[in-house]
């Protein structure tokens, strides 16, 4: 039975925190075979050409999002065709789409960023007529392309783009909760759930990262080295028109997720471990780690932070996938909260820093909108899930794609 509970713990962390672009597509779903497949340096793409048109006339080139391996372009097709038809709608207009995947989904932004420069050339290069670009991405995929774009320019590459979009990107940083993140490392074997943390697109997009060898938690070194990159080379495209889509409501109201309460607590499999949302203070606790094999406790705490996992955004169900692996492991598990806010909607329209509990919380509706980094943007009028494709915003973006 020792044995038996040994391995319960050790196998928690085989899962990886995804959105619904990742998800299994339902049942009966099949994706369209392509019309062609690119292999391109560190990724692939899937090119799916618009109704009537015999090659790419008006490309739209989307980019895969944050996550642990290789895309998954079928999967990514669904969850971008199935709750509203984003993809089928785009192919009705008469546009082409390029979806771009990767090699590795959570490699740094700079090593992706040259796939999606060669996927951008080579729609150029494959492109019958002149019609400018759209180009851009989901969650991260928005920073990978944003960062492909402003570089291209910054070395004098002609990216032909008209419009450039982000789909609840990270602008200014995305959200794990801190405690979730030490629990990563606090199994004690490798695991999926540690490398995807430990990974560098993590590093590089996350507002506060836990750090493993130090037990601090921070602005991680790799972060910093990114925006400094990003800043030498512009920090955005400024040619194409900027638009951003944020999965989160803009009237400043978050989810119901009390500070400092309890969302999640373990028993028979980590017993009486306990994770708290983030409450402002110093010295404030938000998980107590305990496990048997090897025996171990820790503390994490985190100090002068906003109330992080309520605030106004797109959310994950981080906690709830968590809870799924300890079920599935033999725990008893108390699961109060399933989902926290993961892109702040004031980091997805590139408004607001994170640190301050009056920026996290602000209403954008009541903001001049020129204080944006983007040229335009929308807010979804409830809040939904990270990367959830709706009509609201589904159709706010096909309303302003190029002619």
């Amino acid at each position: 039975m020792s044995e038996q509970n040994e391995q319960a713990e050790h196998g928690v962390g085989e899962f990886t925190l995804t959105g619904p672009l990742a998800a299994v597509p339902p049942a009966g779903y099949t994706a369209p075979e392509p019309d062609e497949k690119w292999t391109l340096r560190g990724g692939f793409a899937h090119v799916h050409h618009g109704e009537r048109n015999r090659g790419i006339v008006r490309p739209v080139v989307v980019a895969d999002g944050f996550g642990l391996g290789k895309s998954d372009l079928t999967r990514l097709h669904a969850g971008l065709d199935t709750d509203f038809p984003l993809l089928t709608e785009l192919r009705r207009r008469g546009r082409d789409v390029i979806l771009v995947g990767f090699d590795e989904r959570s490699a740094s932004i700079p090593d992706n960023a040259r796939t999606v420069t060669e996927a951008v050339l080579r729609t150029i290069a494959e492109r019958l007529g002149s019609a400018r670009l759209t180009v851009g991405g989901f969650s991260t995929g928005g920073l990978v392309t944003r960062y492909a774009l402003a570089r291209m320019e910054h070395e004098g590459m002609d990216h032909q783009t008209a419009v450039y979009f982000s789909y609840d990107t990270p602008h200014r940083g995305a959200y794990i909760p801190l405690g979730l993140q030490a629990f990563a490392h606090f199994i004690p074997v490798p695991n999926d759930f540690a490398r995807q943390m430990s990974s560098p697109a993590a590093r590089q997009t996350l507002w506060r990262h836990y750090d493993a060898m130090t037990g601090q938690n921070g602005i991680a070194p790799e972060r910093r080295e990114f925006l400094r990159r990003l800043a030498d080379v512009g920090g955005w495209p400024r040619l194409p028109r900027l638009l951003a889509l944020a999965n989160g409501r803009g009237d400043g109201i978050g989810t119901a997720v009390p500070p400092g309460g309890t969302v999640l607590r373990s028993e028979r499999v980590y017993p009486g471990t306990a994770f708290s949302a983030q409450a402002q203070g110093r010295e404030v606790t938000v998980a107590e780690l305990k496990r048997r094999f090897p025996a171990s406790e820790k503390t994490i705490t985190t100090g002068d932070l906003p109330e992080t996992d309520g605030a106004p955004g797109g959310t994950l169900r981080s906690y709830g996938t968590l809870a799924d692996a300890l079920r599935k492991a033999g725990a008893q598990v108390d699961l109060r909260h399933a989902e926290t806010c993961f892109v702040p909607t004031v980091s997805a329209v590139a408004l607001r820093d994170l640190d301050q509990q009056k920026d996290l919380y602000l209403s954008v509706e009541d903001v001049d909108p020129d204080e944006s980094e983007a040229d335009d943007f929308v807010c979804s009028s409830t809040t939904t899930a990270h990367t959830a494709v709706t009509e609201e915003l589904g159709t706010w973006l096909l309303d302003r794609l190029p002619d």
